[in-house]
């Protein structure tokens, strides 16, 4: 649920962003229906997962929050860098973040028939919400987790989420630029090849 991070990491390409962004709707060899671009993209999104997956310092990070949300930790983590992302933007982009969000969102309009039907309804509710940009605050972290809570199996565990959040907030967010920046070099190798 890093979209954030998704959409940064995917380069100049159009066609891998959009297979990046819809990565985690796409099952399986269902990524073999996508033209050869858009297949590098959701391959890509499947590679930074696994990477971020295995990657010790994500791993605790997400035991802050696994006696509440267990093997849902993860999207919590995803959802809080992505908040560390939106946070330290400039550090990461020349591009004006609220720049960014509203030539984001005139992508995603461009796009949006060219995703999965669950997609569709996802970028429907989330354009309408402002998530990218409300990945900037802490409410706006926690509007993301209560809309998640109600339209996925994500735990309603808002408030303990957001608790562990601000008690651990140095914490997560050193653990973010530690991180980052080694997915960053991940990912430029694997648009390399």
């Amino acid at each position: 649920m890093n979209f954030l991070a998704h959409l940064y990491l995917s380069g100049k390409s159009d066609e891998i962003r959009l297979g990046n962004f819809i990565g985690d709707y796409v099952k399986g060899k269902d990524y073999d229906k996508y033209p050869p671009e858009v297949r590098k993209g959701i391959l890509l999104h499947r590679s930074i997962d696994s990477f971020t997956d295995m990657h010790p310092i994500v791993r605790k990070s997400k035991s802050y929050f696994y006696d509440k949300y267990h093997k849902y930790s993860g999207i919590i983590i995803d959802i809080l860098y992505d908040h560390f992302l939106a946070h330290k933007w400039e550090m990461f982009s020349e591009i004006n973040f609220d720049i960014y969000i509203e030539n984001t969102h005139i992508w995603l309009q461009k796009n949006i028939d060219n995703m999965p039907l669950e997609m569709k309804k996802l970028v429907s509710h989330f354009m309408r919400n402002s998530w990218l940009k409300s990945y900037q605050s802490i409410e706006g972290i926690q509007n993301v987790l209560i809309g998640m809570s109600k339209g996925t199996s994500l735990p309603a565990e808002n408030e303990y989420a957001i608790f562990i959040l601000k008690k651990y907030y140095s914490e997560l967010k050193l653990d973010f630029l530690n991180y980052f920046p080694e997915l960053i070099e991940h990912v430029k190798t694997k648009l390399e090849k």
